[in-house]
């Protein structure tokens, strides 16, 4: 079973350094219960689609995958979780592929069904998705597997390594079955918020951002 990685780890943002939304992160996060994550996710998600227009995009993209190409180094999978990027979801396909040590690993795509809640991992050949799951996400057609590291999207995420999703639920489920497996997920800095974690919320094992590796 691989183990989170122990470096790099990020250093606390500077409450004078401007985050992905071009706002001072001088006033800390804001906790957000249960009946506030829509609203919150509402917003992280405009701010990010204004992030991925901005010019400061493509450096903090750079630095943010080879954050990630040092952190898959250092957790050697013998399959890794990817997922095909949406709208303005990091590309970690394409950061994975530019080392060519990274690039050959065997990889999964997730597949969701909505009736009832589930999802798996298919094994992926690395070809460009021609099918899509019962949400709309682009998807394989090959065998489950189960991956022994996973990368996750996160629109936000906490500092204790509890991740704010789109809601579904489908991530918390599967990871809850796999708890051997290695959960990292990727998120821009300024998407780090605070929350209390619902009963079905499952901890990563770190975050990857463009600054470093949070781990608790």
């Amino acid at each position: 079973m691989c183990s989170a990685p122990a470096a790099p780890r990020s250093s606390s943002p500077s409450s004078a350094e401007p985050g992905p939304s071009g706002l001072s992160s001088s006033g800390g996060p804001a906790p957000a219960g249960p009946s506030e994550r829509v609203a919150l996710r509402a917003r992280l998600l405009q701010e990010r689609e204004q992030w991925a227009a901005s010019a400061l995009h493509p450096a903090a993209e750079q630095a943010l995958a080879a954050h990630l190409r040092d952190v898959v180094l250092q957790l050697e999978p013998e399959r890794l979780g990817l997922y095909w990027p949406l709208r303005s979801e990091f590309n970690a396909v394409l950061a994975l592929r530019a080392d060519g040590r990274t690039a050959s690993l065997p990889g999964a795509l997730p597949w969701a069904r909505k009736n009832p809640r589930s999802m798996e991992y298919r094994a992926w050949n690395g070809e460009e998705p021609t099918l899509t799951d019962e949400c709309g996400i682009p998807g394989c057609a090959g065998p489950t597997v189960v991956p022994d590291v996973v990368l996750v999207p996160c629109v936000g995420y906490t500092r204790r390594g509890y991740r704010l999703g789109y809601g579904g639920g489908y991530f918390d489920r599967w990871l809850a079955e796999h708890p051997h497996v290695t959960a990292i997920g990727i998120a821009w800095s300024a998407s780090e918020v605070d929350f209390v974690p619902e009963p079905h919320d499952h901890p990563l094992s770190a975050i990857v951002t463009e600054r470093g590796v949070v781990a608790e």
